[in-house]
């Protein structure tokens, strides 16, 4: 089970997130989480939005590099150790996890991480396998 995130490729320089974040609010695109990272040149801007496809369709139209990606979210306890509950079944199992990040907000007690793994179906099954139950898109999509 996994959600679809965006990957919007942005020259690093200054106004070109704030191009971003208006155009999607100007759509109505709730940004549920993010990520942000940068090298030199250009950053990477990942994002879970509230209807993936039609944020895609946005940035393409306006000529933003984007496009879009599986990638698995499971809810975890804020508490010490929650983490190592989700990270420890993957190792064993020897998927990579290539980034993660946390989603805005929690859920009750509980907070929702986002991760790309490299083999995605080995991931959910060792998840499963140590009683991680990953979330569905339309769960996350209505947080």
């Amino acid at each position: 089970m996994s959600t679809k995130q965006i990957s919007v490729f942005l020259e690093n320089k200054k106004g070109r997130l704030a191009e971003v974040t208006e155009l999607l609010a100007g759509q109505g695109l709730n940004i549920r989480a993010m990520s942000l990272a940068d090298t030199v040149d250009f950053g990477v801007l990942r994002l879970i939005v509230n209807d993936p496809a039609a944020c895609l369709k946005t940035l393409r139209a306006h000529d933003f590099a984007a496009q879009e990606t599986d990638v698995l979210a499971v809810q975890i306890a804020d508490r010490p150790g929650s983490l190592h509950q989700v990270v420890e079944p993957l190792d064993r199992q020897g998927v990579n996890i290539e980034y993660m990040y946390t989603f805005f907000g929690k859920t009750g007690s509980n907070v929702i991480v986002v991760f790309k793994a490299d083999d995605p179906a080995k991931a959910a099954a060792a998840l499963a396998a140590a009683g991680v139950a990953l979330l569905g898109e339309s769960v996350i999509q209505n947080l």
